[in-house]
Order: structure tokens, then sequence, then C-alpha cells
């Protein structure tokens, strides 16, 4: 079969299941899940696969609310990764039903010509995105092994390339002091919560001194019980971003300096615990990227490069995916120009007019894709070839950090 009357048959797929696959986004949208929660997302999209004839393993890799389905048993193999999670407080404000919904339509269709045309795609649900580090635990545990190319697609309020990917963890600090009467003994305690507002003005004030493309933020999320009380306990939550994993580790000791230098001075004490997940940058494979892009534009879509104005600033486990296969994460518009990821007006569009266009544009562009990936001449090779020189560049502790690296400073 050659190449564009495969497009024509994988379109003509997508676009027949598109009643299914905007019935599913809004069922996802009007059920939000939090990650590794999202029971009524995993059973709803492997449902539909099953429906759909494939063999689905449910609670895949260990993970309850993880699957995979796979069709085709030769050729190249193309993973196409669905999200589905929401955020606590505003749903589906990052739009994962769309993800989730152009990636079944995507692996749906490449599904049913797989075998005929000689490709293997591989459609895998992969939770907790947001924050929770589902890919990486489906890597640990091998979902990546035999795969030549993983794809998605992402909601934002343009038609990206890239999402600007910056490496991050996240730590808990924990700080004791000794409680007393406020009033009565201030001097007989040693106040906590002046120790976690020391540590805040530390990172504050060490914010002036770190790269462009870093950030470190962070909350209270316990700040003592009574006002005439000194607080024995505070505790604080932090981001710590970087470009890339490799800068990340430095910018990580720094804010534990800051942070500890804060407990020295006010006598307390800190435990500093860093979440055993690790977000990477996106290591984006221009081949497959170009290919996308030619892809959407055939639909009538311009898929901007981003710049000053136009751009995604974010962090998200398919970066980590983007060290063991060559991968990319572009931005499809599913919102009026501008509209901002993480709002409530965001959240609202993912299930309207935009929302709906874009599960479609994303799925077909999408398979298109694969089957570029599948059928064109040299395709393969040069996406191999690219991926090695990147790999050589990031060097194997780059690729080991990006899968293995937890806990500690």
């Amino acid at each position: 079969m050659d190449l564009a009357s495969l497009k024509s048959r994988l379109r003509d797929s997508v676009q027949d299941r598109s009643p299914l696959l905007l019935d599913a986004s809004h069922q996802i949208h009007d059920h939000p899940e939090l990650g590794y929660e999202e029971h009524f997302a995993h059973d709803l999209l492997t449902g539909i696969l099953e429906a759909e004839g494939l063999a689905v393993e449910r609670g895949a890799f260990g993970v309850d609310t993880a699957f995979v389905a796979r069709a085709g048993h030769r050729g190249p193999t193309i993973a196409v990764l669905c999200e589905y999670d929401a955020l606590p407080g505003i749903g589906h404000a990052c739009g994962h039903n769309i993800i989730a919904t152009a990636g079944l339509g995507a692996g749906l269709a490449a599904a049913a010509v797989a075998e005929e045309v000689g490709g293997q795609v591989v459609i895998l649900g992969t939770p907790a995105e947001e924050g929770g580090g589902g890919k990486i635990r489906l890597a640990r545990a091998g979902a990546f092994e035999g795969v030549d190319a993983a794809l998605m697609v992402h909601p934002a309020g343009y038609d990206l390339a890239r999402m600007d990917v910056i490496a991050v963890q996240e730590l808990v600090a924990t700080y004791t002091g000794k409680a007393a009467h406020a009033a009565a003994f201030p001097h007989d305690g040693l106040n906590a919560l002046d120790a976690a507002v020391l540590g805040y003005l530390n990172v504050a004030a060490l914010r002036q001194h770190i790269l462009p493309g870093e950030r470190v933020h962070g909350i209270f999320s316990e700040a003592g019980k009574k006002a005439n009380i000194v607080p024995a306990r505070a505790v604080a939550e932090w981001m710590v971003r970087s470009e890339s994993i490799a800068s990340l580790a430095p910018l990580k000791a720094r804010v534990v300096a800051a942070l500890q230098g804060a407990a020295t001075a006010t006598g307390c004490e800190v435990e500093i615990w860093w979440k055993p997940v690790v977000y990477a940058d996106m290591l984006d494979n221009e081949v497959i990227l170009n290919l996308y892009k030619a892809n959407a534009s055939a639909l009538g879509r311009t898929v901007m490069e981003p710049d000053g104005k136009h751009q995604v600033v974010g962090s998200t486990d398919m970066g980590n995916v983007s060290y063991l296969v060559p991968s990319i994460h572009p931005m499809v518009a599913a919102a009026p120009a501008g509209t901002l990821i993480h709002t409530p007006d965001f959240a609202d569009h993912a299930r309207g007019v935009h929302g709906d266009e874009a599960v479609v544009a994303g799925a077909v562009a999408m398979a298109w894709t694969v089957a570029d990936l599948w059928l064109g001449e040299g395709v393969l090779g040069a996406v191999q070839a690219e991926f090695a020189h990147t790999m050589a560049r990031v060097g194997p502790e780059g690729r080991r950090s990006a899968i293995e690296e937890g806990s500690g400073a």
C-alpha cells in the first residue's frame, strides 16, 4: 500500500470514529480523576479498545490505572500515548481528556491496518502525569522496550511544535522547633515557622542568581496551629526546576543549603525529603517532529515554533520517555489563541468546540505520523540516527538519571 492511500484510509478511520472519540473525551472531562485514581477513564478507554477488537491488558505494568493494547506482528513499533488524569480543584484544565482520546483515535486507526501494512502499534495508557510520574513507573517496568518511537499531543492555546519542557523535582522541608506560650514564655520556644519563613526568604534571594531557565517555587502546607503557641512544626513544599536533568542537580544543592541555613539560624531542625520522581527535560526528535508538522499543516493547522509570545513552559514525564526512545510532544490548539492551560477557562474549552476539533486533528496527525514511520523511505533510519546522536550528547549517566534517579539531594 502506498503512503498516500494509507493516509486517506487513516483519516477516514478517525473521522468515522469521531462521535465515539468525542463522547469519550466528554465523559472523561465530566469525571475528573487525580493521578493513579483514574479508574473511570481507564475502564472507559479499555472498554472501547476491547469493543474495537483489541486485546487489552488492564492494570498494565503493575499500575492499576495503566493499560496497553497492541496490534501488528512485524515492522516498526510505534507507541501512541494517552494521558487522562486531572488537576485538583479545576478538573481537566490541562486537557488530558483530549490527550486520551486523540491517542485513542490515532491508535485505533493505526491498529486497523497494522497487520496489512506491516507495522506495529502500541496504545499505552499512562496515568498520573500531573506530578505522579506514571510514565516513569511504566518505563521502569519495561513498557518502552522494543518501541521504535513514541508519540503524543498536548492541548494548548496554540499549535506549537514543542513544549518548553524543563526538568523538575519536588521536595518537602519539615522544620521542627519547640512549642511554648507565645506571650508568657516565648523565650522557651524555637519557632519552626520562623525557620520556614527564613527558608522561603533565602530561596527568594537565591532566585536573583539562578539561570534564566530555572524556577524555584513553593508553599507552606503547615504553619502552626494557633497564634499564641510558638509553632513546633512547619512544612514547606517546593518545586525545583532547571533546563535539563543534568543542570537540576547543582540547583537542588543550592536550594537545600538555603533551607538548611534557615534552620541553623533559628535553632530548629529541618528534614529535607525529595519526592522519588524526577521529571527530565524533553529531547524532541526533530525528524519525527517535522513529519508531524507537515501532517498538521495538511490538516490546515500551522504549527509554530515557540517564541517569547507563543510558548508553554512546564514539566512532563514525557521528557523521561524521550531519553529512552525517539519521542515528540507537540501542542495542539484546543482553545482560542492565548488561552492559558491550568485555568478554568481552558477546562471549559477542553470540552467545547475547540477541544473537540483538537481531538480529531490530533488523532489524524498522529496516525499519519505513524504511517510515515512505518512506510516512509529512510525515515526510521533517520530517526534512529538522530536519537543515537542525542544519546551520545547526554551520555549514559543522563539516560540513567531520567529513569532511575529518585530521592536524595
